[in-house]
């Protein structure tokens, strides 16, 4: 069992008590009213000494906690921009499908993020389950590994107040310091360690791009011959390029991924990259090698991917190597999204007697992915535009509930939502309101440079459409909005965007 003091007001601990325990194969929580003095539980020596350490002996393992090298501290600055359901679900499956020895490090980023909701017996099993990767993946080198682990131990113990345990998996991180020599106590630099941290700044989303990109260069200064780095540097240089679209990113993009498929031909999350980098360059080549995935890979976000990548040019392969990644992945919200995009894609073209029937089973898609990811802004959206055609009234009244979370949404989630309320009020005739519209989302500072473009059109659209109608005043302040911004400019705090 282990016991966790609340906290009053003024800083002072009020004494409410906490009572986590396991029984009968599942675990427990029990509150002890504030101000009573429940008997201490036991776990092979007096737990008493625990009401004995002082917020200021608290405090000294605090300063030593700072130090660790593990994803409390790593990611400190992330944990308000992440919808951590979404990336729970995305590690589930790099943790079963990844091309890559780092296993435990997603686990470990997977103990994190349940801690963030609160979980920690769950996150306490996790990095179990992370101890048990590592020793199977890095059996030789599990202590130089094992430092992200430890730290995210010692941490999760700090919030539980039990703070024998974290000192003894400080004392394990500190005897492994000394082991390799280091000058800090509780820190060491290690390739390994730089690498695990471009990992999990890739797996809360591909705008860490640069700062991973940072991390896997660090690592192949030491080891330049490793081709989980390699890979590594190759994925984040993509995942730059996302962000900005900048040649010459794409430039460094292509040459690292050409790289490593010469060592590693059958690495399909590389494939993948670079068939999405050439898509508009060499499309005999993109999609040969989204051929290549689609047969042969059995990771369903490679597949994902893959489909995002044809549906332009091949729809219908691009629905059919969806229809099979859902089979190897049915829980996955995205697949279920990016299904229904599909599907509604295949509105445009379609003959009167397939639409009601291709609406059906877009809806129904979309359906699925909103009842699997709740939260997210983009399903939602998606939703209500299919609802436009047979239920308006619900279309708007979802789009309205939408505007209600522009406060709290992502800088791209509100660049999304003033993209289609805009068109909503555009297909309604009313210009003006939907020019508001759009040059709000177009001012935001930071977002995505793709909702950024999509909503710089609709404004040079606008903007020709009064001037053909000699409404020469509302095109010339369309026009002036436009040179307020005339490039895309990424908001300069970190964060990642939903």
């Amino acid at each position: 069992a282990l016991l966790l003091p609340g906290e009053g007001g003024g800083g002072q601990a009020d004494w409410s008590f906490d009572f986590i325990s396991f029984k009968e194969g599942r675990w427990e929580i029990r509150r002890a009213a504030a101000g009573s003095a429940p008997q201490l539980p036991r776990r092979g020596r007096d737990r008493g000494r625990l009401l004995k350490r002082t917020r200021m002996g608290s405090k000294s393992l605090w300063d030593k906690l700072q130090t660790l090298q593990c994803h409390f501290n790593w990611c400190r600055d992330l944990q308000h921009e992440v919808d951590v359901g979404h990336i729970l679900k995305t590690l589930s499956l790099k943790v079963e499908h990844t091309a890559y020895h780092n296993r435990s490090v997603y686990l470990a980023l997977r103990a994190y993020l349940q801690q963030l909701q609160g979980d920690y017996p769950e996150a306490l099993d996790s990095l179990r389950d992370a101890e048990t990767a590592l020793q199977q993946d890095h059996p030789t080198r599990f202590s130089r590994q094992g430092l992200l682990i430890y730290g995210n131990y010692a941490w999760i113990y700090y919030h539980l107040a039990d703070y024998e345990m974290v000192e003894r998996y400080l004392g394990r991180v500190h005897e492994i310091c000394q082991s390799l020599s280091s000058p800090e106590p509780y820190s060491v630099q290690l390739p390994e360690t730089h690498a695990q941290k471009g990992w999990s700044l890739l797996a809360l989303g591909f705008r860490n791009g640069e700062r991973a990109t940072e991390c896997f260069q660090m690592a192949l200064q030491e080891d330049q011959s490793n081709p989980d780095f390699q890979a590594g540097l190759a994925i984040s240089a993509f995942a730059s390029w996302t962000q900005s679209l900048e040649s010459h990113l794409w430039q460094k993009a292509k040459y690292l991924m050409e790289q490593v498929l010469c060592c590693q031909p059958e690495n399909y999350e590389i494939k993948v990259c670079l068939a999405s980098l050439l898509v508009n360059n060499d499309w005999r080549r993109s999609k040969a090698l989204i051929m290549e995935v689609a047969k042969d890979s059995g990771h369903p976000e490679d597949l994902r991917n893959a489909a995002r990548i044809c549906k332009k040019n091949l729809l219908p392969q691009a629905i059919s190597i969806l229809q099979r990644a859902i089979g190897l992945a049915p829980s996955y919200h995205l697949l279920h999204y990016d299904l229904g995009i599909c599907y509604k894609m295949q509105l445009e073209g379609a003959a009167p007697e397939e639409r009601e029937e291709i609406l059906a089973a877009a809806i129904s898609s979309l359906k699925r992915a909103v009842e699997a990811g709740p939260q997210s802004i983009f399903f939602r959206l998606e939703l209500a535009q299919l609802y436009e055609e047979k239920a308006p009234l619900y279309a708007e009244e979802m789009y309205r509930n939408l505007l209600e979370e522009l406060p709290t949404a992502s800088k791209r989630c509100q660049q999304a939502i003033y993209l289609h309320w805009g068109d909503l009020l555009h297909g309604k005739g009313l210009r003006q309101e939907a020019v508001e519209m759009y040059e709000a989302g177009y001012l935001i500072l930071g977002g995505h440079v793709k909702e950024w473009g999509q909503l710089r059109e609709r404004l040079r659209k606008l903007a020709k459409e009064f001037e053909e109608d000699s409404e020469m005043e509302r095109a010339e302040a369309v026009l002036a909005t436009l040179r307020r911004r005339p490039g895309f400019q990424k908001l300069e705090e970190p964060g990642l965007s939903q």
